[in-house]
């Protein structure tokens, strides 16, 4: 995704500039950082009208949340170069468990016998969050090509995530085969 001049993340453009300045900085192979705070996913674009012009924008509470990432990945990244080729990324969403809900239950949620089951989604969790580290942490959320995550409750909400180079097929996370019957 490529931001327009409303939606430019200064904390992205800072890190790429301090990047470029320090070429000496050994290549970074991993990654890790945690966004504070309730998770959130990316939201729908949304149409507005310029005169007779229709113009898509990103939600603007989906643009803050993008900069938490960024800012919270260009702490953990230290001035380090962008990873480069295939990565894995593996998030670890937490959810805030509901005060409304009794003693035992919160207990159990915390305990991770009770999921959350509602929003945000998983996956627009991720495409925040990938979308969020373009720049900072790897030149586009293309690179991803291992994803591991999983949404759960806790006492801190936050999304913690981290980002690794693929560097061999030793690394790679073995995927179950499907299998699939021809129908006839």
């Amino acid at each position: 995704m490529m931001p327009g001049p409303e939606t430019a993340d200064p904390v992205a453009e800072r890190a790429i500039a301090a990047r470029r300045a320090l070429p000496h900085v050994a290549p970074l192979q991993r990654v890790a950082f945690t966004v504070p705070g309730e998770p959130q996913g990316k939201g729908r674009p949304r149409i507005g009208k310029i005169g007779q012009h229709a113009r898509m924008f990103t939600p603007a509470k989906t643009v803050a949340y993008e900069g938490l990432v960024a800012y919270a990945a260009e702490r953990a990244m230290a001035g380090r170069h962008l990873l480069a080729g295939p990565c894995r990324i593996e998030l670890d969403v937490v959810c805030t468990v509901p005060a409304s809900w009794s003693q035992k239950k919160q207990a159990m949620a915390c305990a991770g016998d009770v999921w959350p089951t509602k929003k945000p989604d998983a996956d627009n969790v991720l495409k925040a969050v990938c979308d969020g580290i373009n720049g900072v942490v790897w030149n586009d959320d293309t690179q991803a090509v291992v994803v591991s995550m999983r949404k759960r409750y806790g006492r801190t909400p936050g999304v913690s995530v981290v980002v690794s180079a693929i560097e061999s097929a030793v690394q790679q996370m073995p995927l179950p085969q499907a299998e699939f019957e021809e129908v006839a």
